[in-house]
């Protein structure tokens, strides 16, 4: 089994439409796939309309927090989306994304930059607004080669000069509330260091005696070393190790698959869940 466990559609910031993103992933041969766009579920119905036959889906969303005055990710899997108390926390974080990208824009054109807040919304379309929609607008603009150059100090990476915090969640309320909602927790991408700093070790720790379930270990942003160290931590603290893609479709290098998770990762995944379950496709013929 191939199983990509981090993935985005046009409902936050990558450039597939839920129903494109699932039929790219069973054209990439996938058997597993999970959306979990940033703080949101709406891609998920249109994606269980769209899903072909052998490919199953499994529902997430991506949530934004902070912890020490670091920003860190939480993938959420198979929690019930109705449960109210999670889903006022997700509609806070994403009320904040319009003001928060337009202060970013704002402090672009402050540092010379000729960006209009029209280009960056257009670039959104539907989804929820963000920074790698900001960051398009300044490779269309010409001012950086590539989206990921535009996370950097000196342009939109945590703390850099067009940086802008935004409301986001205490990860152990996160967590608590994830686990009320019948779902699994893990933490993204713990040790991107190019984005900005990094969660520390000992947070990681507490935060895995308060309930989290995992760690993404195989990713894009994670070299050899930075894996290693990752998973003799996950093995100290009793965590589950995952991998994915992280696939944004063309806003990103990184192709569907590029990084998976053990099929029996997935299963503990699944054995934990109670919120929600996988949904097996039936929408058409699998992509040959």
């Amino acid at each position: 089994m191939r199983i990509d466990l981090h993935t985005h559609s046009t409902a936050s910031d990558g450039t597939d439409t839920p129903a494109e993103l699932v039929r790219n992933a069973a054209a990439a041969g996938l058997d597993v796939v999970a959306l979990t766009d940033h703080d949101t579920v709406r891609g998920h119905a249109e994606a269980i309309a769209a899903l072909p036959d052998g490919l199953t889906l499994v529902t997430g969303a991506e949530l934004s927090c902070r912890i020490d005055g670091v920003s860190l990710h939480l993938l959420a899997y198979l929690f019930d989306p109705d449960e109210p108390e999670l889903a006022r926390e997700r509609e806070l974080v994403r009320d904040d994304r319009v003001p928060r990208a337009r202060t970013m824009v704002g402090r672009l054109q402050a540092l010379g930059v000729p960006i209009e807040w029209e280009r960056v919304a257009r670039i959104a379309g539907d989804g929820s607004v963000g920074r790698p929609h900001i960051a398009t607008a300044l490779v269309e603009l010409g001012v950086v080669e590539t989206v990921s150059d535009a996370f950097t100090p000196e342009w939109l990476a945590n703390g850099g000069r067009a940086y802008v915090e935004k409301h986001e969640l205490d990860p152990f309320d996160a967590i608590r509330l994830v686990k009320a909602a019948g779902g699994v927790t893990v933490f993204a991408h713990p040790l991107a260091v190019k984005r900005g700093e990094v969660v520390p070790e000992s947070s990681i720790a507490k935060l895995a005696a308060a309930g989290l379930d995992g760690i993404e270990v195989d990713h894009m942003d994670h070299d050899e070393p930075a894996r290693a160290r990752l998973r003799g931590l996950a093995r100290e603290l009793g965590l589950l190790t995952t991998g994915s893609s992280d696939y944004h479709g063309t806003r990103k290098t990184v192709a569907l698959g590029e990084c998976t998770t053990d099929p029996e990762i997935y299963g503990e995944i699944t054995r934990r869940a109670t919120g929600a379950f996988p949904v097996p496709g039936a929408g058409g013929p699998r992509p040959v």
